[in-house]
């Protein structure tokens, strides 16, 4: 990762330190990487915006987090105040690093309807979007929602936020997400 890049994880690392934030990110950013190298986009907007995309969270008290994740949300006002929270904080660390104003506009866009917003407005905001998702998808992220929700890996993978034509942008993402869950399905039989 560059330089400035490093700069904003270490500034957003005190924001991720709830509902395993932290692991979600790192390999979001993973996917975030990839997805940039396979569809284009622009790594200025899409890797601070992967980094500083769950920072509200910290915000919200753990009591109602899970109103507003997982396979069923109980809560749209959860989902919409942490991305709301988020915006905040990543405004203020982005601008505390003098990063670059156009860019900061289009990622606080951005991280204001990732999880709320339906559509896709860019590709930078698609993948996004998909790095987010594909965490669901990764060895770490499908056992944490296992545990999470109480599920059973093939209950798990029968959830409609597991819905690879409905939840994804790009066809990168839909192709890595169809062979993550491959390995998941191996693993679970083990």
């Amino acid at each position: 990762m560059r330089a400035i890049f490093d700069e904003i994880w270490r500034h957003a690392k005190p924001y991720l330190n709830t509902r395993q934030n932290d692991i979600h990110t790192e390999i979001s950013v993973r996917f975030a990487a990839e997805l940039l190298e396979k569809e284009g986009g622009d790594e200025d907007v899409v890797m601070p915006a992967i980094i500083l995309h769950d920072a509200g969270w910290i915000k919200i008290p753990e009591d109602e987090q899970r109103k507003g994740y997982g396979p069923e949300i109980q809560s749209p006002r959860v989902v919409k105040r942490h991305e709301l929270e988020g915006v905040e904080i990543a405004k203020g660390i982005l601008e505390a690093l003098d990063y670059n104003e156009e860019k900061i506009a289009e990622i606080l866009e951005i991280i204001q309807g990732h999880d709320s917003g339906k559509e896709s407005g860019s590709i930078n905001e698609s993948i996004v979007k998909d790095a987010d998702k594909l965490w669901r998808f990764s060895r770490e992220g499908f056992r944490i929602d296992c545990d999470r929700f109480n599920l059973k890996p093939m209950e798990r993978i029968k959830k409609k936020d597991l819905d690879i034509d409905r939840i994804f942008f790009t066809e990168s993402a839909k192709q890595i997400a169809r062979k993550e869950i491959k390995k998941r399905l191996t693993e679970s039989k083990v």
